[in-house]
């Protein structure tokens, strides 16, 4: 599953061209708002097989450069290419189709009344809630085994505004999965579930990530023990720039954290599970 293309130095590429193995290549990429950099400038490349962990503290950027990668954002300086197609030269619209996202701004947009069921199948039609969209079989059936291997069949006839915060990223995660996707990014997928939850969450992740036919996976999140095994790929981000990216094994140290949080930070590895403290 590991490459050397995160080795490759992306100066070294045309800026009117990408490598058809990248999902992300972003070479150069700010995004600034008022006239502050919230992130950047950032080279990052994604490649179709990898799964990646952003960390860092509050404010550090990390929603910020997953909206650029989700096609939710356009740089405000740099090259970058989603799937091949450079942004600001193609229709954002169809990118995002080809991208799963789990994300409590996705969250915020779904009306109280909405059923469950109806969420999750209407996301290959990219609409909240089922309208007149005819779906076959197969839709159905593929829904519920998403519902089943996060957790939540029994929530399928639920009404939205009635889940639990821990219920509702189960639901949001299914509805990022129906549609297929080449890419999928999730933020703070797990935030708002209690230790059971989020363990079972981590375990359908992990799965997930060693599945060969599984789409790329991008993830945020604040806590190492969040992490799922089998991702293969960290980056470490502090105040919009990097403090240190690659293979995860090599980024996720007691002093790259340390860097990040501004304080003494003690990283141990249990398995293939990652567990972070404060050293006193």
């Amino acid at each position: 599953m590991l490459s050397m293309h995160s080795q490759t130095e992306p100066t070294q590429i045309d800026p009117s061209q990408t490598d058809p193995d990248w999902l992300i290549d972003f070479r150069g990429v700010e995004l600034r708002r008022g006239g502050r950099t919230l992130v950047g400038p950032i080279d990052w490349q994604v490649e179709l097989d990898e799964r990646w962990v952003i960390i860092g503290p509050n404010g550090a950027g990390k929603t910020s450069l997953v909206r650029m990668a989700s096609a939710e954002e356009f740089p405000s300086a740099g090259v970058a290419y989603l799937m091949g197609e450079r942004l600001g030269r193609t229709d954002m619209r169809d990118l995002r189709a080809a991208i799963g996202i789990s994300s409590a701004a996705v969250q915020h947009r779904i009306p109280d009344h909405e059923r469950v069921d109806d969420l999750v199948i209407s996301a290959g039609y990219a609409v909240l809630g089922r309208w007149r969209e005819e779906y076959q079989d197969m839709d159905f059936s593929r829904a519920h085994d998403i519902l089943a291997q996060v957790g939540a069949t029994h929530l399928k006839e639920r009404q939205w505004g009635t889940l639990s915060e821990g219920e509702k990223k189960r639901v949001i995660l299914a509805r990022a999965l129906m549609s297929n996707p080449e890419l999928l990014i999730l933020d703070e997928p797990s935030a708002g579930m209690d230790l059971g939850g989020r363990e079972d969450l981590v375990g359908y992740l992990g799965d997930l990530a060693l599945d060969a036919d599984a789409p790329a996976i991008v993830m945020i999140t604040h806590h190492v023990e969040e992490i799922p095994y089998g991702f293969t790929h960290a980056m470490v981000l502090d105040e919009g720039t990097v403090v240190a990216k690659g293979l995860i094994n090599s980024v996720l140290t007691s002093q790259n954290l340390s860097r990040a949080f501004h304080q003494d930070i003690q990283v141990d590895r249990i398995g293939e599970r990652y567990f972070a403290r404060r050293v006193r």
